[in-house]
């Protein structure tokens, strides 16, 4: 039985990173297990990790998701054998695609064959993290002569970003499980025999903490505007069953009517997919997720910092 856990996104929003100490503590003593951080265009994934491993060594530090394409192969060894380090047995590396925009038009990167990138920076990191020598060719890559300097007193839990039935089911045959965003309850019990038993699967949900449905509805517009465009979340969401009530959207958005596209995403889907209402609401949301087969929520709580502690508390794990 995989172990229960609780987590959060960091860093939090409105926040500093700097000023996280304090914050660290409250989600402790909250009884958090786990702080999950994320890379896209603001913090890099290990930077707010580190800082909690100083200053909270009883959380959980888990990454939701690194691309595998941004860092060298040995160079992401490293990060992930330094954050190993800092807090030996604490530690879960998410690895994943991510997309197009980050890799090719932000990184300068070519965004080839994505699948059997992640399942060789997979396979290499295995070996890398036991310390010994690689020298290997990959499908997607090749490494000559590299040895770890450090080797993790415990290897870190390592699981894949993962959608479609192809990646998740690499999840959970060669990784310790999977991290997935961007559906449903429902959706997740879709999601779940993919991966199988006994591994990990840790979902970030987006949490806008607020009793104006419409204003949440607002926001969450733009947020599925923005990422469900994004191909591969498109094909995830067509596989999932929502391709009809999404087709407006996608068709809006390729013709460059951004607000059309965002006028033709329906409040049902709003609703499956972004968590709103007062925080008791959200919190009976979040469980729906466990119940439905998540071990380890992490919600992106979207709300100005002086409602974060009672947020962070109706969330917590020991809310009633």
């Amino acid at each position: 039985m995989t172990e229960r856990r609780w987590g959060i996104t960091i860093p939090l929003a409105g926040v500093p990173l700097h000023a996280h100490r304090d914050w660290f503590a409250r989600l402790a003593g909250e009884g958090y297990t786990d702080v999950w951080s994320s890379e896209t265009n603001a913090h890099d994934a290990f930077t707010p990790l580190a800082m909690a491993a100083a200053w909270e060594p009883s959380l959980r530090l888990g990454v939701a998701v690194v691309p595998v394409y941004t860092r060298g192969p040995a160079l992401l060894a490293q990060s992930v054998a330094a954050l190993a380090d800092a807090a030996p047995g604490r530690v879960a590396v998410g690895l994943g695609a991510s997309s197009p925009a980050i890799v090719e038009r932000w990184n300068g990167l070519e965004f080839d064959r994505p699948y059997q990138r992640v399942r060789d920076t997979l396979r290499f990191l295995r070996t890398a993290l036991t310390g010994e020598k690689v020298t290997h060719d990959y499908e997607t890559f090749s490494v000559r002569g590299f040895r770890l300097g450090v080797r993790p007193p415990e290897p870190p839990a390592l699981l894949l970003g993962a959608l479609r039935s192809g990646m998740l089911r690499l999840a959970g045959s060669e990784a310790d499980g999977a991290v997935v965003n961007w559906l449903s309850p429902d959706d997740v019990r879709t999601v779940v025999p993919h991966v199988g038993e006994g591994r990990e699967i840790a979902v970030r949900l987006f949490v806008i903490p607020t009793a104006d449905a419409e204003a949440a509805r607002g926001l969450g517009r733009r947020m599925i505007a923005e990422y469900l465009n994004v191909p591969v979340y498109a094909a995830f969401h067509e596989w999932l069953g929502r391709g009809e009530l999404l087709t407006p959207m996608w068709e809006a958005w390729r013709s460059g009517d951004r607000a059309g596209a965002l006028e033709a995403v329906p409040d049902d889907v709003v609703d499956d997919l972004v968590i709103h209402g007062s925080p008791e609401a959200c919190r009976e949301r979040v469980e729906a997720y466990v119940e439905a087969g998540i071990t380890t929520p992490m919600p992106m709580v979207i709300a100005p910092p002086d409602q974060l502690p009672e947020v962070i508390h109706a969330l917590g794990p020991g809310a009633p």
